[in-house]
């Protein structure tokens, strides 16, 4: 097993990782409500910002690795944009495919999930990413049971994306979290079943299938940061953060 596994040590903590979770997705709600043609990204990065400050929190990707440092309290990310948009002042049009990414620190511990929305009215195709890249994240968050191994979570997210003809971008992938917001293991969306780290009860994992209509491929921009699609199509994330008991997983960024 690698060393450093992201996993709290009592039910305090837990408890914790939970509300930093419910955060997260409070500002998914939010987000939810506010896409719509017309808006910029900076205004929902805003919105997302006062929120998480209400709360008691901190963004945690605000200030986060570089150089240069991520600059913002979101990643948007816009049709062929992977991840690591940044926000600004681009206005979102109609049909529009967006991912949102948000992490949010509270009293020590962080809480990470991603969301893709359609602007507006958008094409049967992105739709269809929409869709797929949940059903993979369902068919991975069903792995991540005590006693399997991450090799098990990235073969289930696979064999959804590749099955239904995306690609699986291999330069990101998922990760613990708890006091850090990287921490090990690594989760990637691919895989062997039965290799890997064991899954342990109390490890913490973000899952967090990216999806591409074409090559999985991708390229950063002169801003160090986005990550847009080799080939130009468009591309999908989502993502959730997941708590490992001895039962069924946790999934700690649903409201």
């Amino acid at each position: 097993m690698a060393t450093g596994l992201a996993i709290p040590k009592n039910r305090t903590e837990v408890s914790i990782m939970r509300e930093a979770g419910r955060i997260v997705a409070e500002v998914h709600a939010i987000m939810q409500e506010r896409v719509r043609p017309g808006v910029t990204t900076g205004e929902l990065d805003r919105l997302a910002y006062e929120h998480i400050r209400k709360r008691g929190a901190v963004p945690s990707f605000k200030g986060y690795g570089g150089p240069p440092p991520f600059p913002a309290s979101l990643c948007i990310s816009v049709n062929n944009e992977i991840v690591h948009g940044i926000p600004g002042p681009r206005v979102l049009l109609e049909g529009d495919l967006v991912s949102i990414d948000c992490g949010a620190f509270y009293r020590g511990y962080h809480g990470d999930a991603a969301i893709t929305l359609g602007v507006g009215r958008i094409t049967s195709a992105a739709q269809r990413m929409i869709d797929v890249g949940w059903e993979s994240l369902w068919a991975g968050v069903a792995q991540a049971r005590s006693g399997r191994r991450i090799g098990d979570v990235g073969a289930a997210i696979q064999r959804i994306l590749e099955g239904n003809g995306y690609g699986v971008v291999r330069d990101y992938v998922g990760h613990g979290l708890g006091r850090k917001l990287h921490e090990a293991p690594n989760v990637p969306n691919f895989g062997k079943p039965g290799q890997g780290d064991r899954i342990v009860p109390g490890l913490t994992l973000a899952i967090e299938p990216m999806l591409t209509q074409g090559s999985y491929k991708g390229v950063t921009l002169d801003d160090k940061w986005t990550i847009v699609t080799e080939d130009g199509g468009l591309a999908a994330h989502v993502e959730h953060t997941v708590l490992v008991t001895s039962g069924a997983p946790e999934i700690l960024t649903l409201l």
